[in-house]
């Protein structure tokens, strides 16, 4: 296994599959439907702009078997040292160790480009990204009840935060 910055050309089929897995057969994503092959254009436009990681792990045959990124967590510019990630690992990989390993270099990633807060938005019957997560030391920030509506039932999101020693130096504006 090895792991690499992720591209659309290479990756976006492959990354868009997992999404789409998710969200067909789990509460890890609030939508209803596939998204469509084009919305990966834009997934990815937005990373590229941002300067936003996108770290996956690839097989010996250089298939996709998880990612994991992280993008803006509020729109407004005292948010600027806070982002909110996401990590996905194909239905076949799960609970091998990837999701720690994936996780591991975002985190360290973050710190390169001194993020100062990582924050999950995190469906509360998702037992395995919590534990996941609470294992990397993230901290239970809070939770809306009720926030989503997917399967006839409503879903509570929780927000599970990391708190980063970057930067060094923060600065307003």
């Amino acid at each position: 296994m090895e792991f690499i910055a992720c591209t659309l050309e290479a990756h976006g089929d492959a990354i868009l599959d997992i999404f789409n897995e998710a969200i067909l057969n789990s509460t890890a994503l609030y939508d209803y439907k596939p998204r469509p092959r084009e919305s990966m254009d834009g997934w990815f436009k937005t990373k590229q702009a941002h300067g936003f990681p996108v770290i996956g792990a690839v097989d010996e045959r250089g298939r996709l078997l998880g990612f994991a990124s992280y993008g803006t967590f509020r729109a407004w510019p005292a948010y600027k040292y806070s982002v909110e990630h996401s990590v996905y690992v194909h239905k076949d990989q799960r609970g091998k160790g990837l999701g720690p390993a994936l996780m591991t270099r975002l985190i360290a990633a973050a710190r390169e480009r001194q993020v100062h807060v990582m924050v999950g938005g995190i469906d509360m019957s998702n037992l395995g990204s919590i534990a996941l997560h609470e294992k990397l030391g993230f901290q239970h920030a809070g939770t809306i009840r009720q926030a989503g509506f997917k399967f006839g039932r409503w879903l509570d999101l929780g927000f599970y935060q990391l708190v980063l020693d970057t930067p060094e130096h923060p600065v307003d504006g």
